[in-house]
């Protein structure tokens, strides 16, 4: 499961963090999206994807979103979860915002 989206420190962006930790296969992840028309950058440490906003995918499960709209970000995490088969995000806590 997904926690959920947080606001970056420098504000610039919203976090996605799986919990638990969790390894992802770059390659088959860029492969998955290439084949849906997404356009990948392949850092080896990560992908850069161009959705509707940059997403930045670590092996080590993180999602980057840049954008400063929480609900953007999370309108592009659904999609994504989607397109890669991941874990949801977790329900929304009172007040249903996102944390950070």
């Amino acid at each position: 499961m997904y926690r959920r989206l947080r606001l970056c420190s420098n504000k610039g962006g919203y976090e996605a963090l799986p919990d638990p930790p969790t390894v992802l296969d770059l390659v088959a992840i860029r492969g998955r999206l290439e084949r849906e028309g997404v356009a990948v950058v392949d850092a080896r440490v990560m992908l850069i994807a161009s959705l509707e906003v940059e997403v930045t995918i670590s092996r080590a499960g993180r999602l980057l979103f840049k954008t400063s709209s929480a609900s953007r970000a999370e309108t592009v995490f659904e999609r994504l979860r989607r397109m890669l088969d991941l874990p949801p995000m977790e329900p929304p806590g009172p007040g249903g915002a996102p944390s950070g």
